[in-house]
């Protein structure tokens, strides 16, 4: 089979094409042919960090769907067929979804409901994963989303033309709740008013903190934050009284600085969040309750949607991480095979 690997980090040059064997699942694992590969920047950051490697040789990308090819020991629910979405398939594995077929521990492949398309289960995985654990921190919050969870609460998305901000507004709405999204450019606003989003703010161009007040005097019940660097100060100050700033990533620097008293005055809960690390628990109530929000059609994909799709073929799959990497607005995809 045809496999993207390094065997060194760095930059996307050190990718190439080879042809390995292809592996059979061993007890509690599934193999699965591959028909799409999701390309997000914990794959391009992995790769070009400066760690050592835990492995001679690494096949990238966390995120895929295609179809169950074989089944190993000890694994029910699933039958040779399947249509699935898998997520995390290189955590602590080689075995990413730039290959033509990769071998998952069957926790991490989930059934793809009927008429839900490869590029909607390629394009969950790390996005839909965080944008779920972010909605479901709040000290007086449900730890389950579905329709009501959310009922009469407001909730924030910094950066809501992007692949967490995108989930994050359809699962919000799709919870109840009245979603607020911050974006750069009124194209990135109509993407996020497709995705959802209730109300849009242009934080280039306008006071996002005045804005807010406008919408809810009283603050926001929840924050999903992709920039907490930046966006601190802000957030402690549109929050609500027990509200929660999940934060998930690193955008626009490394630390941050947040005001002392603000925050212990309102009771807020900053809570940070890694999937790598938040544990198979949270996993698992995400991935069932993403297979309900599928059912009942949300999270699509394409820019009618909100989500522009971006395709390469996987020879260039160097190209696609490197797109990831330089913030092309939507979600990259690599197509592996044909959807047969």
């Amino acid at each position: 089979m045809k496999a993207i690997v390094y065997t060194h980090r760095g930059a996307s040059s050190v990718l190439s094409a080879v042809d390995r064997p292809v592996r059979e699942p061993g007890a509690g694992e599934v193999r699965v042919k591959v028909i799409v590969s999701g390309v997000n920047p914990t794959d391009w950051k992995a790769r070009a960090g400066d760690a050592p490697m835990d492995f001679p040789e690494v096949v990238p990308n966390q995120d895929g769907a295609g179809v169950v090819d074989a089944i190993g020991s000890g694994v029910g629910g699933f039958s040779i067929g399947d249509r699935v979405w898998v997520y995390l398939a290189a955590d602590k594995r080689p075995t990413g979804t730039a290959q033509e077929y990769t071998v998952v521990p069957a926790a991490h492949v989930v059934r793809l409901p009927e008429g839900v398309g490869f590029e909607v289960g390629a394009s969950l995985g790390v996005p839909a994963i965080t944008a779920h654990r972010a909605l479901t921190v709040h000290e007086n919050g449900p730890a389950r989303l579905g329709p009501g969870a959310l009922d009469d609460r407001v909730v924030l998305v910094a950066g809501g033309a992007g692949a967490v901000g995108h989930a994050a507004i359809q699962l919000a709405t799709w919870a109840g709740a009245t979603v607020i999204t911050t974006v750069s450019s009124p194209e990135k606003a109509a993407l996020a008013r497709a995705a959802g989003a209730r109300h849009v703010i242009d934080y280039r161009t306008q006071d996002v903190a005045a804005e807010i007040g406008k919408i809810v005097p009283g603050g926001v019940d929840q924050i999903v934050e992709v920039s907490i660097a930046q966006n601190a100060s802000l957030d402690l100050a549109v929050i609500a009284n027990h509200g929660s700033i999940a934060y998930y990533a690193d955008n626009g620097g490394d630390t941050f600085t947040a005001d002392v008293r603000p925050a212990f005055a309102k009771n807020v809960r900053l809570q940070g969040l890694l999937l790598y690390t938040v544990g198979d628990h949270a996993l698992a109530a995400a991935a069932g309750d993403i297979t309900q929000a599928l059912k009942d059609g949300v999270l699509p994909v394409g820019e009618e949607a909100g989500l522009p799709l971006v395709w390469f073929p996987l020879d260039e799959t160097a190209q696609a991480q490197d797109a990831v990497e330089s913030g092309v607005t939507g979600k990259v995809l690599i197509r592996v095979a044909e959807d047969d």
